[in-house]
């Protein structure tokens, strides 16, 4: 809504602002301004292109895409996450998480982060990952239920059967998830 703050008005073309609009111009309160690029017909927005929002980053092995699973106890694919290639594992564990009930949390060296280890301990869930090296307390971890962990790599072994998952054929990440998701419902369906 315009302000307005006095009753003169002006006729279309004088080259005067109504004083609403020149108050509201003028005013501190205008919001910030953002360069719109739009097609010569001005049909619609050009938007940047890229892979910013693909899940595909750099890393040494050149551009590539982390697929960060959700395993159930039988090795089937439940739910996943798409990153970027430099991006760490565990900005992708709280959207997998969430909502999911689960008595232990089976992981790789990579999830042995501090604040995991509390959010599970929150939810009263176990978590079985090995400790790192470096690590200067030792945490202990339950060395029978690791042995399943080897679930997650064959999860992994059986989607990359499919030579589309495996290398990454599609462009888009929308496209690379659905291709994921047909992998795991042929998968589920052996």
């Amino acid at each position: 809504m315009c302000p307005t703050t006095s009753s003169a008005s002006t006729t279309p073309g004088d080259g005067t602002r109504p004083s609403a609009i020149s108050a509201l111009w003028n005013s501190s309160a205008w919001p910030v301004q953002a360069k719109l690029r739009v097609h010569r017909t001005g049909s619609r927005p050009q938007r940047k292109s890229g892979t910013q929002k693909q899940a595909i980053g750099r890393s040494r092995g050149g551009l590539t895409s982390k697929i960060v699973p959700l395993v159930d106890a039988l090795g089937n694919l439940a739910r996943f996450v798409l990153l970027p290639g430099q991006r760490h594992n565990t900005v992708g564990v709280p959207p997998l998480i969430e909502g999911v009930v689960f008595g232990a949390l089976l992981g790789d060296r990579a999830f042995n982060v501090d604040w995991l280890r509390v959010e599970l301990d929150v939810r009263g869930a176990a978590a079985v990952i090995r400790p790192k090296s470096n690590r200067k307390a030792a945490i202990d971890y339950d060395k029978d239920i690791d042995r399943w962990r080897h679930r997650i790599e064959n999860c992994f072994a059986k989607l990359e059967e499919f030579r589309a998952v495996a290398t990454r054929y599609c462009k888009t990440d929308t496209s690379f998830r659905a291709a994921i998701s047909l992998a795991a419902a042929v998968i589920a369906t052996r």
